[in-house]
């Protein structure tokens, strides 16, 4: 037999189906798992390197089906915060915002985001993306949806107006194209622009493209996640009814106090739906704070016509007027305001504000929160980020335990240090996985240890076409973490988000030692996975 490259030792294998976890020996040659057998039953002597996992759980490579890292990657491809989790495996491209395809208005909305982050090549295509990236040597594995916003942006631009036969089309062939390049569905952004203008007809006609729905996937960041959820989660479903696609909800929440009884009406509508024969799935992260852009408070119509016509809204008096009124008439609660904390800005002189709720902010600068928030964002020119502290813990609890729930860290990759190290960023960039299965699974004991895991490999790696990956067995791709199952937990906080999990130890992608004994190893050895398949 070939000498092995790695040889994992006596660990307490959980092989990603859910199964319980049994003992034995992986043996790694090139960047597939070669065999696996009782302990001892080869020599040590057979491996160039060695890993002794006794008193540790070895399992596939974690797998983020809900990441933000096409741009980060670019500018910093060590991937961290991702590493340091035990994530090997990252789906982009959600929320409607993709890499690609990059064209006329969609382009100049992408600018101010690659220059911040110090990139400086261009491109219009998936194909040209995916060639930049791969030069980059990444870190962990790369899968990407198609943006609708990408696609709308494209060929209407960020003007609030209902597609026509032709600019579906065009909409259409661009789907078309992403797909030949790589990407394995389509993903909706139905809160930001321009997404937040299309109607479900666009959205139908669109997914259609897609209607191999064994194939491919549609996900979705809904219209609503609070107010309107119900409403939301019912055009989802028909969406997957009448494009016969398989539908992925991002991010599951009931979000707002006044809607957290909404809970048991949104899972009967996906269990009914399920029923039904729809393929219906989701993912969620364990906090119950989000975070996405601070200009999200603000009324839809605010967005029409791009960025510089948002500016031009909130600096004219009486249109400054007319948003503060909507906004204090669906926020009356002056507490509303210290559950929004600024999380990042782009100048120094407002460095200050991150890590601080808007409520804290206006005090200290002598205004009431909604002026203090137009300021903030026409100083900072929109690039604020911010995060939302509006979920219910118990709520929380039931969605993880669904048994088509996977976890989605909902974050970008980022580094301790260089062009992604900056702001306070919601933990969940560092935490996410290590909270899940060392808080939820080992302390609360919200499910098996092996369905855990189960749902944080195979599970994903079934619904999103990820072929060899999320399964140890002779064969598959050497994406493997292995962790102390009393140690692992999360320690980044919302003040200190960049700190690195406890009790993972090795990570290895594509057969190579990316974390050995806890501590990078700087090999960068991820692929681009072009429609799940290499």
């Amino acid at each position: 037999m070939r000498k092995m490259d790695l040889l994992i030792k006596g660990g307490a294998i959980f092989d990603g189906t859910g199964k319980d976890s049994f003992e034995a020996d992986i043996g790694i040659v090139g960047d597939k798992i070669a065999f696996i057998s009782k302990p001892s039953a080869f020599s040590s002597q057979r491996s160039e390197k060695i890993i002794d996992a006794r008193g540790l759980a070895v399992a596939p490579g974690f797998i983020d089906t809900h990441g933000h890292s096409d741009f980060t990657l670019l500018a910093d491809p060590r991937a961290e915060g991702k590493l340091f989790q035990g994530v090997t495996t990252e789906i982009n491209g959600n929320c409607g915002l993709s890499a690609a395809p990059l064209y006329n208005e969609a382009i100049i909305q992408r600018e101010k985001d690659l220059r911040e982050l110090g990139i400086r090549e261009r491109w219009s295509t998936l194909r040209e993306y995916l060639m930049i990236l791969e030069r980059r040597k990444l870190a962990i594995n790369f899968v990407t949806l198609a943006g609708h916003g990408n696609i709308r942006a494209s060929v209407i631009g960020y003007k609030n107006k209902t597609s026509n036969a032709a600019e579906i089309k065009k909409m259409q062939k661009l789907l078309k194209q992403a797909v030949s390049e790589g990407a394995i569905g389509l993903s909706t952004g139905l809160i930001y622009p321009p997404g937040i203008y299309s109607d479900t007809k666009e959205l139908i006609s669109l997914a259609r493209i897609l209607s191999d729905k064994d194939r491919f996937i549609y996900t979705s960041h809904m219209r609503s996640e609070g107010e309107r959820l119900i409403e939301a989660i019912q055009e989802v479903l028909h969406i997957a009814s009448k494009a016969d696609i398989r539908v992925h909800i991002s991010h599951i929440k009931t979000s707002g106090r006044e809607n957290w009884h909404k809970i048991d009406k949104a899972i009967s509508l996906i269990e009914d739906a399920r029923k039904k024969g729809l393929k219906v799935t989701c993912d969620r992260y364990p906090y119950t704070a989000a975070s996405t852009d601070l200009d999200a408070v603000l009324p839809p119509w605010v967005y029409d016509g791009g960025s510089e016509e948002e500016i031009k809204r909130l600096k004219h008096l009486m249109t400054k007027e007319r948003i503060k009124k909507e906004i204090l008439q669906r926020h009356p609660d002056k507490d509303y305001w210290k559950s929004v904390s600024v999380s990042s800005v782009s100048s120094e002189k407002n460095r200050w504000m991150e890590g601080r709720a808007l409520f804290y902010i206006s005090k200290k600068i002598h205004k009431d929160p909604v002026d203090t928030l137009f300021r903030i964002l026409t100083d900072e020119k929109l690039r604020v980020s911010a995060i939302f502290s509006s979920m219910n813990e118990d709520n929380l609890r039931r969605f993880l335990s669904l048994p088509y729930t996977m976890i989605g860290s909902d974050s970008s990759a980022r580094s301790t240090d260089g062009p992604t190290y900056k702001g306070k960023p919601h933990p969940r960039g560092f935490g996410t996985f290590p909270r899940f299965i060392g808080r939820y699974i080992r302390d609360e004991g919200l499910m098996s240890m092996s369905e855990a895991i189960y749902r944080v490999t195979m599970l994903p790696s079934k619904t999103f076409g990820i072929n060899g990956r999320g399964i140890i067995k002779k064969g598959a791709f050497a994406d493997i973490t292995i962790f102390d199952p009393d140690r692992i937990i999360d320690k980044a906080k919302f003040g200190k988000p960049f700190l690195r999990p406890g009790g993972i130890y090795y990570v290895i992608v594509n057969g190579v030692p990316a974390l050995w004994e806890g501590r990078s190893t700087g090999r960068r050895t991820g692929k681009i996975l072009r429609k799940g398949v290499l």
